[in-house]
């Protein structure tokens, strides 16, 4: 079949709005097959429907434009299975975090898991390898991940001895700002010679006052606020970082295996 369809049949055969078509070809992802010159009315061919039912189901999920454009014109089928793959692994770990939101809020609905007891210790001071990073909320995870991957390796290939569990430093910034300098560390009975970003770094000693998470990290929130809490209670609160301690719980390499120690400077 060589007749052209009207931009109206077009949209009823692919649940596309005019709007969205006129969108898409501006963008660059569905060019008409003719547009009449006096008019402007757009005509598409029958071929053209099932692209279009393609670009509605991929951008209902999401996938952004470029991408959309990467699985229409990819060589091979390799190439524009692995564009869409990625991004459902994507939306896979997004669908989680909303999970486990509502999992929380459930738990806070229910005042589950809202006691959170909160100590007091004095640190002294120690000797770490330490790797600093400015970081904004949306890439801290992976900076995380990033930054302890590096230190560990250190430790393995220069048979370098810990001291105790892995830490990050919080400044008050990251948290009413959304971004600052971070500091992930891991104490060490010695240093090495170095290279890199990683440095070696001798933390004060200090008191803090802890609280300790064993659960979700979107819950983390309430050992920041339990420890708050107390320490604004006592009038103790002191200047400098949140450091939160990891504790393992399995392999010290497997990183997400662990409780997190929430350590509050005080006076």
């Amino acid at each position: 079949m060589t007749e052209l369809l009207s931009i109206g049949d077009f949209s009823r055969m692919t649940f596309l709005t005019v709007k969205a078509l006129r969108h898409y070809q501006q963008v660059g992802l569905l060019e008409p097959a003719r547009t009449d010159p006096s008019s402007g009315y757009r005509y598409y061919r029958l071929e053209q429907v099932a692209d279009a039912r393609l670009i509605r189901r991929l951008r209902d999920l999401d996938l952004p434009v470029d991408d959309v454009r990467t699985v229409l014109s990819a060589p091979d089928d390799a190439t524009r299975n692995a564009v869409m793959v990625e991004h459902l692994d994507r939306m896979s770990k997004q669908l989680d975090q909303v999970q486990d939101t509502v999992d929380s809020l459930r738990r806070m609905l229910s005042g589950e898991g809202e006691e959170v007891a909160v100590t007091y210790r004095d640190e002294p001071a120690q000797l770490v390898i330490a790797i600093r990073g400015k970081v904004d909320g949306d890439s801290t995870v992976s900076w995380w991940i990033e930054a302890f991957t590096e230190l560990h390796r250190l430790l393995r290939t220069a048979g370098i001895t810990r001291t105790g569990p892995d830490g990050a430093e919080f400044p008050t910034e990251f948290f009413t700002d959304g971004a600052a300098e971070l500091v992930a560390f891991v104490p060490v009975d010695r240093v090495p010679s170095l290279a890199g970003r990683v440095e070696a770094v001798t933390r004060p000693a200090g008191r803090c006052a802890v609280a300790l998470h064993d659960g979700p990290m979107v819950d983390l929130d309430g050992a920041y606020s339990a420890v708050g809490r107390a320490v604004l209670d006592r009038a103790i609160a002191a200047d400098g970082p949140v450091t939160e301690r990891y504790l393992p719980t399995g392999d010290e390499d497997d990183l997400l295996a662990h409780t997190t120690e929430v350590c509050w400077p005080v006076s």
